[in-house]
Parts: structure tokens; sequence; C-alpha cells
């Protein structure tokens, strides 16, 4: 499953994925990890919460993105939760893949049920009608 924080950059999405995360880990049966361009917010996460800072990987590609989400539900098992800050730049996407790239994270959210939880620059104009249900809050 995925839900969508969806708007232009610097509207806020940032504090509205930080405020779910912290409510979320209260209740999560599982794990949680947090995907971020840099380790800014890394004070402002519950520490039971995994930050991983997706720039020290060097992807080159939406695909080795992709693959290394794989990566991330290879070695956690346990994982329910996962949130996707600056999407379209940890992804090393743009606007144009972004309903692709939804496609392929819904798909593998069904597989091994975990909820990705993502914000977007983008206007939900841009949203595919498919994935429109799924913005939480749009900016």
């Amino acid at each position: 499953m995925i839900q969508l924080i969806v708007g232009e950059k610097g509207k806020g999405k940032t504090k509205i994925l930080l405020d779910k995360v912290n409510s979320e880990i209260k209740t999560a049966h599982g794990n949680i990890v947090y995907l971020d361009k840099s380790t800014k917010h890394m004070y402002e996460l519950n520490n039971k919460v995994r930050l991983i800072d997706v720039s020290s990987f060097d992807l080159a590609s939406s695909d080795e993105f992709i693959g290394f989400i794989y990566g991330i539900i290879s070695q956690d098992h346990d994982l329910e939760q996962m949130y996707l800050d600056s999407f379209l730049k940890i992804s090393v996407s743009d606007e144009e893949n972004v309903n692709d790239l939804l496609t392929k994270l819904a798909k593998i959210g069904e597989k091994y049920q975990i909820t990705f939880v993502i914000s977007v620059s983008v206007a939900a104009s841009s949203i595919a009608d498919t994935y429109r249900e799924n913005v939480i809050a749009e900016l």
C-alpha cells in the first residue's frame, strides 16, 4: 500500500511526514524505516525509527533505487512501514516517471505487506488517477 503527501517544494511535506512516522511508531508491531536525502532530520525522528541517508549510496537510476528498496526488505523481515522523503531526489527520478515508480512500490508493498508513505514534490494533478485516492495530504 502507498500513501502520498504531495505539493510544491518548501510547503511543509517533511513536517507532516515526520509527525506521521513519530505517531505511527507508538502503535507499530513491526519495524519502520525512514529514507531521506541526508541525516538532517535524525534528531526529529523517534529513536526506534531507522534512518537511512540514501545519498551515501550513490544510486544512479530509479532501477537501482528499486533494487535498494528490495535490499532493505531482504534484510528486515519485520519491516512494516517505509517512509520516503524527497522522493524524486532519493529515487533518482523526475516528475515524468513518478507514476511508474509508484506502481512498482505498490506491487512491492502488496507482496511484502509494507506500507510506503511518500512525500513527493509534485502537484496532485501530476499523480495518476489510480493513486489520487492515496493522497493523504496535499499542500
